[in-house]
């Protein structure tokens, strides 16, 4: 039961309605995709915090103001990292000829929001998924290290933008942090943990030389 909860989608949501053949198009993936950053921002909210102004004042500022600036910021910074991530895997795997639907996994969100409100210590990140239709191996392959892939060309991009002054000053506070959440989440999805991107690429990997 629990792990039901945990798989819940919009398609979930939607078909008690009769609505569940809405739940594969594009608008409600574009849905998925700005519930995705909003959530992604309250999780990374307490990491990824918007740079006091010259003007801040600790006395002045109210709390729950600033933890929303907080939220707008961290989604905006790991929100588009995590969406060109999933983006990848499913434009790749269509390139493929597979069919591919984008999804963001509200039972997930909900479990880790309802934990970060708690004060739980340790906070597993929650990204999104990408359902293909099944593709051979090396498409298989392909597929699975696409979203790690842009992960790691987006945090050079920012890197060089910086080093190299191509982007102004003050865009800095999101360059850098945008091109740290990208490093991790390459790192991250490439390891061997069953449910992870790194695993499905080497189990591809194994199946072709087996």
């Amino acid at each position: 039961m629990v792990f039901s909860l945990l798989d819940f989608t919009r398609t979930d949501l939607l078909t008690p309605f009769g609505l569940s053949a809405l739940s594969f198009t594009f608008l409600f993936e574009i849905i998925d995709m700005i519930i995705m950053s909003l959530a992604i921002g309250y999780i990374f909210s307490g990491y990824i915090r918007k740079p006091a102004g010259d003007n801040y004042d600790p006395l002045t500022t109210i709390k729950k103001n600033q933890t929303w600036e907080n939220v707008k910021f961290a989604a905006l910074v790991a929100g588009p990292a995590v969406v060109l991530h999933e983006l990848a895997h499913k434009f790749v795997a269509m390139g493929f000829g597979a069919t591919a639907i984008l999804y963001a996994p509200y039972g997930f969100y909900l479990l880790v929001i309802i934990l970060k409100a708690i004060g739980f210590p340790f906070l597993f990140f929650v990204g999104g998924f990408v359902a293909h239709s099944p593709l051979p191996a090396l498409p298989s392959a392909l597929v699975s290290i696409a979203g790690p892939a842009t992960n790691f060309l987006l945090w050079y991009l920012a890197i060089l933008a910086v080093k190299h002054n191509l982007i102004k000053k003050k865009y800095y506070a999101y360059a850098v942090p945008f091109a740290k959440i990208n490093l991790f989440l390459g790192v991250f999805n490439m390891l061997p943990i069953p449910g992870f991107d790194g695993f499905h690429f080497f189990r591809s990997l194994f199946s072709m030389v087996s």
